[in-house]
């Protein structure tokens, strides 16, 4: 498979002043490479010396032997290491000046600065991890919650991966026992295997949707629960983002349609993480730059996971406003009637909602001034998605469009499947979709992938991992 068999080197920690940095070397020649920038407390070029898996105290030192750093050094022999190659993990000083310095003398030595997610890289390419690992290594790098945290380390630990090669194994079974019966019909009967086939073919399926139908929770648990302030101008929508933002992120002021662009801002509530969205304000206007905003404000609502609608409750009018009605149709809704201490029309207007709406929409009386109603609406929040419990037990989420799609792909095979059998055509028939089937769940694993997408997946991880 595609490869680059040189040794590379990359700074695995942050570039920032620290106690600590590690600089990360993997390759044929790292031992040796680094051999000659090391010396140990008697001032011996030892490393080659060391046993794997040791961490030994020494100095990094140039071409003259005059020391760098104090460092202590970690040494990890193929194929027992991250990689399968060699690795030597340098732990120096954290000073970013330090770190250079050790970086810029392993390239003249011989090293290359690494590519981002390299390092992983060659890790699925030397076949210690599948796709689903190296996946959830990022994941678990950019982990924004305990959910995220929690499902990474289960793929890690090869959850997703065991499903997906279980399945693979049982359809190819299926396929090597077709084409056995095709090609030696003396020995293998096919009576009755139209039965058996569609009940394993059933539970193939079954097992399928359910990591299809909870993928959508697993998507937004991982990265955030997208949810966008709706309302007419000046009903307290800025107000609202900077109260569950904690600070002030938008201009507030008593003038309409202050807000013309989206403002998006990461919230976090106990262990949920809400993308959350100001819009401008929903009305009928004549002025461009004010149209824009209500266009791209309808665009976002269009796609929101959440909808805050918040209302004026000083105009009693706002409640019955037909184009916010749209956007709000099948969509998870919570209302807001804002400025609840100034207004004497709460009670009915919250009646109208519910008249409107629905009996089951969750109705809030707020006040921006007063802070009333937040609280609230942060635990509604929580009960609505995930029932404050967001930690999952021994089971799998998958949280990656590129996995979902295969999986979508490899169902549709299935119930092409499904349809040959019914249909009561010949065996070879089921062969073609079984392969696809069996293909598309290789992608997931990445059994069946090109090098183009491999490429793509490892150029969006962190330089040094």
């Amino acid at each position: 498979m595609f490869f680059k068999e040189d040794t590379i080197c990359a700074i695995a920690t942050a570039m920032i002043d620290a106690g600590i940095g590690i600089i990360r070397v993997s390759g044929d020649r790292t031992l040796e490479i680094v051999n000659n920038l090391y010396i140990d407390a008697k001032g011996n070029h030892s490393l080659k010396n060391y046993e794997s898996h040791t961490i030994n105290y020494g100095f990094i030192v140039d071409e003259n032997d005059n020391k760098i750093d104090e460092i202590m050094i970690s040494i990890m022999k193929a194929p027992r290491s991250y990689t399968k190659e060699d690795v030597v993990e340098i732990n120096s000083h954290g000073g970013r000046l330090i770190m250079e310095s050790i970086l810029n003398l392993l390239i003249k030595n011989g090293c290359r600065l690494a590519e981002p997610g390299e390092f992983t890289k060659r890790a699925f390419l030397n076949g210690r991890i599948d796709l689903t690992r190296a996946e959830a290594v990022m994941d678990l790098i950019h982990a924004q919650n305990e959910f995220s945290m929690k499902n990474s380390e289960l793929q890690i630990g090869g959850i997703l991966f065991n499903k997906i090669e279980a399945l693979r194994k049982e359809i190819l079974y299926e396929m090597a026992f077709i084409e056995s019966a095709i090609d030696d019909p003396e020995n293998y009967d096919l009576t009755g295997y139209d039965e058996r086939l569609s009940k394993k073919n059933e539970e193939w399926i079954n097992k399928l949707d359910y990591l299809i139908n909870t993928s959508d929770e697993g998507i937004i648990r991982k990265d955030g629960i997208k949810t966008v302030i709706i309302g007419k101008p000046n009903a307290g929508k800025s107000s609202l983002l900077n109260k569950l933002a904690g600070e002030e992120k938008a201009i507030v002021t008593d003038i309409e349609g202050t807000t013309r662009d989206i403002i998006e801002e990461t919230i976090r509530l106990d262990d949920i993480v809400l993308r959350v969205l100001d819009t401008a304000g929903i009305r009928d206007t004549d002025d461009k730059v004010e149209k824009i905003g209500v266009e791209r404000a309808v665009k976002s609502a269009q796609s929101a996971d959440l909808i805050l609608y918040i209302i004026d409750s000083t105009d009693d009018s706002v409640s019955d406003d037909e184009r916010i009605s749209e956007l709000i149709l099948e969509k998870h809704v919570i209302v807001l009637l804002n400025k609840n201490d100034i207004s004497d029309s709460i009670s009915i207007l919250e009646k109208d909602i519910h008249n409107i709406y629905g009996s089951n929409i969750p109705v809030i009386k707020t006040s921006m001034v007063s802070d009333t109603g937040i609280e609230e609406l942060k635990k509604i929040i929580t009960d609505m998605f995930f029932n404050g419990n967001l930690v999952p037990k021994e089971e799998v989420y998958v949280t990656n469009l590129r996995q979902k799609e295969a999986l979508i792909n490899a169902f549709e095979s299935l119930k092409k499947v499904e349809a040959s059998i019914e249909a009561s055509m010949s065996e070879d028939f089921y062969s073609i979709d079984l392969m696809n089937a069996y293909a598309f769940l290789g992608e997931i694993i990445g059994q069946e992938v090109d090098e183009d997408l491999v490429e793509e997946i490892f150029s969006k991880f962190c330089m040094g991992k």
